[in-house]
């Protein structure tokens, strides 16, 4: 970790790569003298609402549709473990750890703008869980992504009342009470207010989106890099890109992809081979990547927006300004999170598909490149049925593209009317997302295939390298293999950036 680069939580401005960097312990989240002081002043406003008359949202009434129950003075702390308790509802698989703690992360952001009424000590106690690595398993289903995400919340904060499990340093995980004695801890006796607190808010969203924004903004750029090796071994043109011709529809995104390519194809012999043929134009694939790639960079670039905006925000309920000022609103709602999500799905299904398309267009022996790229096609199959894969996985993502942000269920007898389902949206984005970087792998394959029958043509001394990287583990293939091996070092590749650090995009 780096000393002298830390983030004030409370004070500095979140965003999709600081969260990241927190979470890699690449730099430390920090409290300040400021930052306390607002807290203790917010803690202290919920002290006097609880021993006072007026009635306040979860401070001293029920939740949910029993918000017109008074809960007694001495009941207000039980309240608060109660909800931890019975919110506990989530269901499935634990989410990855890393997700978790970026749950954490985003938590802790938002109760130190101090609007939320809970203590010093909860705070202090979740930034150990941050620091230590000891991060609360928490069920990827049950959250409405309406009155915060309810469950995965309550299932994070369970370990600060001695409850549910968690992972010690990426170990397996084991009961809380276990790690408590470890470390010589107590758990946390909450007050009223903070159990509202701690499960109110859009944190399981904010942790999927940061992953979300990071994975596909990784998948765009290879979509670049691999879509110009595709176009290398295609012999295709590289008049799309000019850049008049993109101008004259100056959306960013096109305008960015279009550099791309011209960085990366500039002075290649290959273009130069061809560049008096007879073609007149190529397959949308190949011709409209500027548009369709570039529709998709825009729609990353709205989403980190959102995003960030989110991550910055207070998203508890009732907002707790001084103890004579307490509102209640709806900045739990996650619907300014759930449509984007939805959005970004599209775009990457979308990326898949077209990429599909280009794969398809390598194996179809035209341009004198053999059939399914491989010599002896007939007794060799060659990359047939690694297409079959692509499209299944294409076919597969758009049955994730309907939005969840379309549907609405009321809950807790109809008080909560109107819900995002946005968890739901963060949850088969992300599945879309895993699966575009599995297309991309693919067609990385065959355009490095397609490359090795232009020889002894060379490429961009750029893509040479990526080639050439590519190769230390992808041979180049002369008869059929068994490919599953290959495509999974390909998948490896992708997501490690290595092929990313050999060229320069900006």
């Amino acid at each position: 970790m780096n000393e002298n680069q830390v983030f004030k939580y409370g004070i500095d401005h979140l965003t999709v790569d600081l969260a990241l960097k927190i979470a890699n312990k690449k730099i430390n989240g920090i409290l300040v003298e400021e930052v306390e002081k607002k807290i203790i002043k917010s803690y202290q406003a919920i002290e006097k609402i609880v021993h006072g008359e007026k009635l306040v949202y979860s401070v001293n009434t029920g939740i949910g549709s029993l918000c017109r129950e008074r809960i007694s003075k001495e009941e207000t702390r039980k309240l608060s473990k109660n909800l931890l308790k019975s919110h506990s509802v989530g269901v499935g698989n634990v989410i990855d750890k890393k997700i978790a703690k970026l749950m954490l992360i985003t938590k802790v952001h938002t109760l130190c703008f101090g609007y939320s009424g809970v203590s010093l000590e909860v705070i202090k106690r979740i930034m150990w869980h941050i620091e230590n690595d000891v991060i609360p398993s928490v069920p990827k289903q049950g959250s409405v992504g309406a009155s915060g995400d309810l469950a995965p919340l309550a299932h994070l904060f369970l370990p600060l009342i001695g409850l549910g499990s968690v992972s010690d340093n990426g170990e397996d995980y084991i009961e809380t009470k276990e790690i408590l004695n470890k470390y010589g801890l107590k758990s946390i006796e909450l007050q009223a207010k903070e159990g509202l607190a701690l499960i109110n808010g859009t944190q399981f969203m904010e942790a999927f989106s940061i992953i979300i924004a990071e994975k596909f903004k990784n998948c765009l750029d290879h979509a670049d890099l691999i879509g110009a090796l595709t176009l290398e071994g295609y012999l295709g043109s590289t008049q799309p890109f000019n850049e008049d011709l993109i101008k004259l529809r100056p959306h960013p995104g096109a305008i960015k992809v279009a550099k791309n390519f011209r960085l990366l194809l500039k002075d290649s012999d290959i273009v130069e081979s061809h560049k008096n043929c007879t073609r007149v134009q190529d397959p949308y694939s190949i011709r409209c990547i500027p548009q369709v790639h570039g529709a998709a960079r825009d729609a990353l670039k709205h989403f980190i927006e959102i995003l960030e905006r989110e991550l910055n925000s207070v998203t508890d309920n009732p907002i707790i300004f001084d103890e004579n000022t307490a509102l209640s609103g709806g900045n739990f709602h996650g619907e300014p999170i759930a449509l984007p999500l939805d959005y970004i799905g599209l775009a990457a299904s979308e990326l898949g598909n077209i990429s599909d398309r280009r794969t398809y267009l390598l194996l179809e022996g035209k341009w004198d490149l053999p059939m399914y790229l491989i010599e002896h096609s007939g007794f060799n199959t060659g990359f047939m049925i690694a297409q079959y894969t692509t499209a299944s996985l294409v076919s597969e993502n758009k049955t994730y593209c309907f939005p969840a942000s379309a549907d609405s269920i009321p809950t807790s007898m109809g008080q909560e009317d109107h819900v995002s389902m946005g968890s739901i949206s963060a949850r088969k984005t992300l599945r879309i997302i895993k699966n575009l970087e599995k297309i991309l792998a693919i067609e990385l394959i065959c355009a490095c295939q397609a490359l090795d029958f232009r020889r002894p043509l060379k490429t961009t001394p750029s893509l040479e390298k990526v080639h050439k990287y590519v190769r230390k583990s992808i041979p180049h293939l002369n008869q059929d293999v068994l490919l599953s091996n290959l495509i999974e070092n390909a998948i490896d590749l992708i997501r490690s950036n290595e092929l990313l650090g050999l060229i320069n995009l900006n």
